[in-house]
């Protein structure tokens, strides 16, 4: 996963370079409870518990938390090459 981050990113940063004034972003979202985790079933709450628990900003993301992300980056024309990491600092941990 480490790695296929590391390339979008790179791939963002040169794409926005090389096609500005076009411009090139990507969200990098963490955990989000969506229906993708409704699989797990019963096991589905638990699962995003243990998430919150080790996420620095003590929960799990929602689909708002990227549409403001997304909302964001269309707005600013002056964000370009940009990766958004809309997982609560857990990327860092």
């Amino acid at each position: 996963m480490v790695t296929t981050n590391g390339a979008l990113a790179f791939l963002v940063w040169t794409l926005a370079v090389e096609i500005a004034p076009v411009r090139v972003d990507t969200v990098s979202p963490g955990i989000v409870d969506t229906g993708s985790w409704d699989g797990l079933g019963t096991e589905k709450k638990a699962f995003l518990r243990a998430v919150a628990e080790r996420n620095p900003a003590r929960r799990v993301g929602g689909l708002d938390d990227l549409i403001k992300a997304i909302l964001y980056a269309i707005d600013d024309p002056y964000v370009t090459g940009t990766v958004l990491h809309v997982d609560g600092v857990g990327w860092l941990t």
